[in-house]
């Protein structure tokens, strides 16, 4: 089953999730600041999208992200 907020497969394609090898790439603080602009902009484009839900749901993913990163 397709998971279009936390596993949607046009991100799983390659042998690595496109998320991993943009946090490998960014380093610790860039990917922070990666999360911080998708929470942005999913908050930020919500109530214009026919299935809002979804965006929020983007954005909780991108949060947990962070919230993540900054517990190690």
């Amino acid at each position: 089953m397709n998971d279009e907020v936390n596993r949607p497969a046009h991100y799983n394609a390659g042998k690595i999730e496109a998320f991993d090898y943009i946090a490998d790439s960014l380093g610790e603080k860039g990917v922070q600041y990666y999360c911080e602009g998708n929470i942005k902009k999913y908050l930020h484009r919500w109530r214009y999208k026919k299935n809002p839900v979804q965006d929020l749901m983007k954005a909780k993913w991108y949060l947990e992200r962070l919230i993540e990163i900054n517990q190690k």
